[in-house]
């Protein structure tokens, strides 16, 4: 097989892979619109209106079907694609730099803020073992969230806006590389101070939300605050 024939398998190859990140995108999207917006809207209705939310959401996100096709997918896909491309792509033709924005916002969530914040809010509060007992999804709400803000504040503050800046970041630097080669205008494309201020519109009413909650008042039975601190505390971050 001759070099020009492996260079165009290779174009075709990334083509591919490009398509599915880019694909996939839309999907964790909309996840992030719902599963973010419990938080935003505690500025408004405080941790009732977050709670009734978040449960709502869960409806397309967290059913045996929709966590499957609508989010454990897509993001495997995402995330696939893009490590694939990265090294399939010759050194002549390499991607944007491991240093850029988007890499540094992909690799910090997906390597440090993603894993404790899904282990800690989603496996090991389903813990059945003592003394979490398997607190159920209806159990889990917004109380859970104040509760880790009033007991591991400093550690809870750096990860909820690690997760959340790291997240916004990548989201606003990859639509504007969608937007830029899907349509291929000038126009299209947004400075990279614009695109920071347009990440720091989307982060702050989150943390805001994140703010009012934790100045509420816990609301929870002193036995399921127990269970939230030990669903906690099974995470090494949360031990120290």
């Amino acid at each position: 097989m001759s070099a020009k024939e492996d260079g165009s398998k290779l174009r075709q190859t990334v083509a591919i892979l490009t398509n599915v990140a880019h694909v996939s995108a839309p999907f964790l999207s909309v996840f992030l619109i719902v599963h973010l917006s419990a938080p935003a809207l505690a500025n408004l209705g405080g941790s009732g209106l977050s709670s009734n939310v978040m449960l709502l959401g869960r409806e397309y996100y967290q059913t045996a079907f929709g966590e499957r096709y609508f989010l454990f997918i897509p993001l495997a896909s995402h995330v696939a694609s893009n490590i694939t491309k990265r090294i399939v792509n010759p050194r002549s033709a390499s991607p944007r730099k491991i240093t850029s924005t988007l890499s540094l916002a992909a690799y910090s969530t997906l390597l440090v803020f993603l894993p404790v914040h899904f282990y800690t809010h989603r496996v090991f509060p389903a813990d059945p073992s003592p003394p979490i007992f398997a607190a159920g999804p209806s159990e889990v709400d917004y109380e859970f969230i104040k509760t880790g803000l009033a007991r591991f504040p400093w550690r809870s503050w750096i990860l909820y806006g690690g997760l959340v800046t790291s997240v916004m970041l990548h989201a606003v630097e990859g639509a504007q590389i969608i937007r830029a080669s899907r349509f291929a205008s000038r126009k299209s494309c947004m400075r990279p101070r614009t695109r920071m201020i347009v990440a720091g519109a989307a982060v702050v009413p989150i943390l805001a939300g994140l703010w009012t909650l934790s100045k509420e008042p816990l609301m929870v039975f002193p036995s399921l605050a127990e269970r939230y601190e030990a669903a906690f505390t099974r995470s090494w971050v949360y031990r120290f």
